[in-house]
């Protein structure tokens, strides 16, 4: 069983991060604690089925419009998976009385009978465009496609987590490419090895962390497009990793789960990568890698370059493989 703690698409602030690893002991509900159930909701994605449970508690729009919201979430990860990656799923809600947005997610894998176990504290005050804005409930679903992971590879749960989210988010028509490079090109920065990193398995800063491990993902996802001639990406990888039953519910290695994920782009792209960077310091250098993808700083955030050595690569990365996967709350018993 693994905890995990949210983090995200665009720059958070310390208190924030800090809200989130330190909980207000009243406001904190242990997964699987006997809260009193208002409502329970069912969405359809694909073959997979989230059961969605409100706990008691005040909110200021209507329960089903939170069901949109992780519906929209579901789909975004089936997208880019293919399919939801666990066949059933539990969300819990966790009203927060005069509180405003979400204020944490946490998921955890193989729960009383859950492949795969989302809470979400959300604010009694929570507006829609907070919602329309969110990015954690999307981070904490996106979980549940990789494999539980020992201590110090937690570091690849949340990489991934972070790198995919706003992907996915951009296949089904909820963010745009240009804003998810424009953050890209403000936040990687963080995930560079500081003074005394001792590489990413030994350095568990909240900066190497999160997007440490995006930074791994970015690199991989294009050194693997580079080797396929862009036939193929990380998304294919992180498939195959799911189709062999990676997901959340197990308790893998990360070298089986890389193992896997080579094996599906004919690459070595995701052995050879870890063994550099788990150890060691791994510096990349950012500006140079926009450059090739074709990813230019302007006055009002960024432009794309047509014709930069990897602008094909970019375009794919953010290019879905199929329709978005529809995800729908199905109809309440009577």
């Amino acid at each position: 069983m693994a905890r995990r703690f949210p983090a995200t698409s665009f720059a958070i602030p310390l208190c924030f991060a800090l809200a989130a690893l330190n909980p207000p002991s009243s406001a904190v509900a242990q997964p699987g604690s006997r809260l009193t159930i208002a409502e329970t909701d069912h969405i359809q994605v694909g073959g997979s089925t989230l059961q969605v449970d409100f706990a008691e508690g005040p909110l200021d729009l209507p329960r089903q419009t939170f069901l949109a919201h992780v519906a929209a979430a579901a789909s975004a990860v089936a997208t880019y998976y293919g399919r939801f990656p666990v066949a059933t799923a539990r969300v819990l809600v966790i009203p927060v009385a005069g509180r405003q947005g979400i204020l944490q997610g946490t998921t955890w894998g193989d729960m009383r009978g859950a492949p795969g176990f989302t809470r979400l504290r959300i604010g009694e005050h929570t507006t829609a465009a907070d919602l329309a804005a969110d990015w954690t409930t999307t981070h904490e679903l996106t979980h549940m496609a990789f494999p539980s992971m020992p201590d110090d590879q937690h570091w690849i749960e949340e990489g991934f987590a972070t790198y995919i989210e706003p992907i996915a988010r951009v296949m089904t028509g909820n963010l745009t490419a240009e804003k998810i490079w424009t953050d890209m090109v403000r936040d990687m920065p963080q995930g560079e090895p500081a003074p005394g990193d001792q590489g990413l398995d030994h350095t568990h800063t909240w900066g190497r962390t999160y997007w440490g491990g995006a930074m791994f993902s970015l690199v991989a996802d294009v050194e693997i497009r580079q080797e396929t001639h862009n036939r193929k990406g990380l998304q294919d990888a992180l498939r195959a990793i799911v189709n062999a039953g990676g997901t959340i519910d197990h308790d893998w290695t990360l070298p089986q789960a890389f193992a896997i994920g080579d094996r599906a782009t004919n690459t070595h792209v995701l052995t050879r990568l870890y063994d550099d960077w788990k150890d060691k310091p791994v510096q990349v250098d950012l500006p140079a890698l926009w450059s090739k993808l074709g990813i230019r700083s302007t006055p009002d955030g960024i432009g794309f370059v047509g014709n930069a050595p990897l602008a094909g690569v970019r375009e794919a990365i953010t290019r879905s493989k199929q329709n978005p996967v529809a995800a729908s709350v199905a109809p309440q018993s009577q």
